[in-house]
């Protein structure tokens, strides 16, 4: 594989004679023994951090971009919650900004749970439009006792907004749901597919693992054309992966995301491994749940494959493991040979230390034989 400028270039024979004869600066890696793999695409995290839903000292920090780097996500796309006051838009895009600067590709959904969105400009169409990094609309919350319990009719307007947003400036347009676990489940989708001229394809639905009663509309609503997403929060990837395969569920519709503010970004890859590794899933049948369904659903047309033309996002797994040794972004090199190369830019001449690993955490890189993760401003 060739890459020039963070794009890859040629994906097969390479005649590395002819590129070094050229003159210009060339750097050679060996992947033997490893997996070359697109980066991973995360749809949904709280990179501003969650909410505080039991207090304000319950608001969880932002997401730092060494802990995407070794989670092995290029690619994510950061989200509101509950919480869009001190939790608002205008510091998510700047958030999305900032990652940017460090080689990751950061998009974000405008809004939050609430109904009608809180957006940055006047309306979400035009957040859709005017801001590069706002693809779509959400997490809007339906069947929640968070929720607004909104009427079909502001819903509908919702999606035909951010579907026309999406028309226009050429992005995904979809309004992205966060789908509790109050009895109406995906009922109020089913009303705008039903009654408001709302196409399917056009709605994104999370957390549809919560029970199987839910998954089971959800498969129905993926048959129908809607795109669905299971996070990976507690850790059940595989029952629920068996589960839609077991009824009939097609996969290309279906997508993972970490919901990343209490659970960590790391999870998403953990669970990858896990299927394939303990349960003995195909590589080949999980990995595009976070790369190229999720490029295809988000109509990120660079992400998600190793092809001529892409841009250069791209992970060496240790083939035995699925371990991250190395992580390329759109700036180059991020981690190599298991070892960070870019780390968060406040540290530069900044005395602060901070050692943080949550109690969930300690316990698991106890049980690993690891050390927790920690910024150190003195790097």
């Amino acid at each position: 594989m060739l890459l020039i400028n963070g794009v890859i270039e040629q994906v097969g024979t390479v005649n590395r004679r002819a590129v070094e004869s050229l003159g210009l600066p060339v750097e050679v890696v060996d992947a033997d023994g490893r997996v070359v793999c697109p980066g991973l695409i995360d749809p949904h995290e709280h990179i501003l951090g969650g909410s505080g839903e039991r207090g304000f000292a319950t608001m969880t920090p932002e997401i730092f971009v060494e802990e995407l780097i070794r989670a092995g996500v290029t690619t994510v796309v950061g989200c509101l919650g509950v919480d869009v006051t001190m939790k608002n838009m205008p510091a998510l895009v700047g958030k999305a900004k900032g990652l940017r600067e460090q080689g990751i590709d950061a998009f974000v959904w405008t809004g939050g749970y609430r109904v009608p969105p809180n957006t940055l400009t006047a309306t979400a169409r035009d957040d859709i439009l005017f801001i590069d990094e706002v693809i779509g609309v959400g997490e809007v919350a339906i069947s929640d006792e968070r929720s607004m319990d909104p009427e079909p009719l502001e819903l509908a307007k919702v999606a035909h907004d951010a579907h026309i947003g999406g028309m226009l400036a050429r992005k995904c347009g979809l309004t992205h749901f966060h789908v509790g676990d109050e009895d109406g489940r995906l009922a109020p989708l089913r009303q705008l597919i039903d009654h408001y001229n709302v196409e399917p394809a056009w709605l994104y639905a999370t957390h549809v693992e919560r029970n199987e009663a839910l998954m089971r509309e959800a498969l129905a609503l993926a048959r129908a054309g809607m795109h669905i997403d299971v996070d990976v929060v507690e850790e059940d990837l595989p029952r629920w992966l068996r589960f839609y395969l077991d009824h009939g569920g097609d996969t290309s519709r279906l997508t993972i995301s970490s919901d990343a503010s209490i659970a960590s970004p790391r999870t998403l890859l953990d669970q990858l491994r896990a299927l394939v590794i303990d349960h003995r899933f195909p590589l080949e049948l999980v990995l595009p749940l976070a790369t190229e369904n999720t490029a295809r659903v988000l109509q990120l047309g660079r992400h998600g494959a190793l092809e001529r033309g892409r841009d250069a996002n791209l992970l060496t797994l240790d083939a035995n493991s699925l371990e991250v040794v190395d992580v390329h972004g759109r700036g180059g090199w991020m981690m190599r040979d298991g070892s960070l190369v870019e780390r968060s830019r406040w540290l530069e001449g900044n005395k602060r230390e901070l050692h943080l690993a949550g109690s969930d955490a300690r316990e698991h890189a106890h049980a690993e034989g690891q050390a927790p993760w920690h910024t150190d401003a003195a790097h």
